[in-house]
């Protein structure tokens, strides 16, 4: 029962996650002082650690751990990769262009996290076109 819980958790913080991040984005994109605002500077670290402890908590249930289990792995490397793009999407690029390319490509990691996350397959929906 428990786990179901956390796991109802873990998609509603994926959710709200991915939906502040894309909102962040657009306004970076158009320029919006909203970036500014305290709240959109804390809210996603919130999100983001319930999204991350309620992940370790149903690793932890399942026993399905990094370097372990493929997917988790593959999950846990793929959240790096978003962390490094998010970053320069919404911080570091020096260019408006480039964090827009930075933006779209976390967006893509995303999806393929949670492809991989839907069908348990380290490759993701890239399996579907025979890369992995």
């Amino acid at each position: 029962m428990m786990y179901y819980a956390l796991k109802h958790l873990h998609v509603a913080c994926v959710l709200l996650s991915i939906a502040g991040f894309t909102l962040r984005g657009v306004w970076m994109l158009s320029g919006s002082r909203l970036l500014q605002l305290r709240l959109t500077r804390v809210l996603p670290h919130v999100v983001d650690s319930l999204l991350l402890l309620s992940a370790l908590a149903m690793a932890a249930m399942i026993g399905q751990y990094p370097f372990v289990a493929g997917w988790v792995t593959a999950k846990v490397i793929g959240l790096v990769v978003y962390i490094l793009l998010g970053v320069v999407a919404l911080r570091r690029g020096p260019t408006r262009a480039l964090r827009g390319g930075a933006f779209l490509a976390a967006l893509a990691v995303y999806g393929w996290i949670v492809s991989v996350a839907l069908s348990k397959n380290p490759a993701g929906f890239l399996s579907s076109f025979g890369v992995f």
